[in-house]
């Protein structure tokens, strides 16, 4: 008995170790996103103008860097939080919000409100339709995998939602009123965080925080339901409302993400996998890191996006799924293998 509560305080302590050292690199990478860009400015006179407001580097330090940066890391949080937690509520390891659709749907949502003007007439509709888009995505995977589809088959499932969300997208840019409202579109599709407000940041950052705390309290059901549904609910844990959590939470967070930088691809498949070496299996020990780990993600990849082309003719969701489209082939054979 003691000797198993020692493993139990040594994974703890080295959980707690790991997620230091995730959380200084993610700072550590902010950093250096709001220092990088363009403008030949130093970073002390940045740094000024970020606490003062006064003059050029004020302007961008508080107009440009800061919603950048802070909209590099809301997503990235949004998006690695979902993953793990979408992981363990359909016990799937290929769950994430791209591959099953709940991304594409959420970029369509935002579509729709740009092509019909929504958006133009009430910033704030921009984000709802992507959060119902996401919510509808979310909720037929959930109705699925209540009817008992296994793993191969909600992921088709997940296949063919995001196909259908991308044909209705295209059908959207085909009828675009005018070449502006056609490259918003193309916009959200490929996935960017240039010329990101304040406005996009506020908008993003509370929903995106709601979203991630609901799934955290989710945390402790998600872990029961790893042992079976029965098994949850004989524990006392009530799975309708945990799987409820998780449905809203994803559609909040990832459809507030995907309104303020469209389509970033992976990043939710991608975290939680490199992440479970470090901190196990469990829902509940992996969400708050994988919202770590993806806002790193994401804020690294922005900066290889700015480094290799300061034109940013390079989109940031096209970077993540180069990066992410291998590691899902890989991960495919792998649990091939494994079966």
């Amino acid at each position: 008995m003691d000797e198993a509560i020692a493993i139990v305080r040594t994974n703890e302590s080295s959980g707690a170790g790991a997620l230091l050292v995730l959380a200084l690199l993610t700072l550590a990478f902010a950093a250096l996103s709001f220092f990088l860009g363009p403008a030949n400015i130093g970073a002390g006179a940045l740094w000024h103008g970020l606490v003062s407001g006064d003059g050029l580097a004020g302007v961008i330090a508080r107009e440009i860097r800061v919603p950048r940066t802070g909209l590099a890391l809301v997503v990235g949080a949004a998006l690695g939080a979902s993953g793990a937690a979408l992981q363990g509520l359909f016990r799937n390891p290929l769950a994430s919000p791209d591959v099953t659709g709940v991304t594409s749907c959420a970029g369509l949502g935002a579509v729709v409100a740009l092509y019909f003007g929504y958006a133009a007439a009430t910033p704030a509709l921009l984000p709802a339709f992507a959060i119902l888009g996401a919510l509808a995505s979310a909720a037929l995977l959930y109705a699925l995998s209540r009817a008992g589809a296994g793993v191969m088959a909600l992921v088709l499932a997940g296949v063919a939602i995001s196909s259908l969300a991308v044909a209705l997208t295209a059908l959207a840019l085909s009828f675009a009123s005018n070449p502006y409202a056609m490259s918003e579109m193309v916009l959200w599709m490929m996935g960017s965080l240039k010329d990101r407000t304040l406005t996009d940041l506020v908008f993003a950052a509370p929903l995106v925080l709601l979203g991630i705390l609901l799934l955290m309290t989710a945390s402790r059901g998600l872990d029961a339901l790893t042992l079976g549904e029965e098994a949850a609910r004989s524990l006392g844990i009530d799975v309708a409302g945990v799987r409820g959590r998780v449905v809203i939470g994803v559609a909040l967070a990832t459809g507030a993400a995907t309104a303020a930088a469209g389509a970033v691809s992976f990043v939710g498949l991608v975290v939680p996998h490199l992440l479970r070496p470090f901190f196990g299996f469990n829902p509940s020990r992996l969400i708050l890191p994988s919202a770590l780990g993806g806002a790193l993600l994401v804020t690294a990849s922005d900066i290889l996006v700015r480094s290799i082309d300061p034109g940013e003719q390079l989109r940031l969701g096209v970077v993540t799924a180069l990066l992410g489209a291998p590691f899902f082939f890989w991960l495919i054979l792998k649990l091939r293998r494994e079966a």
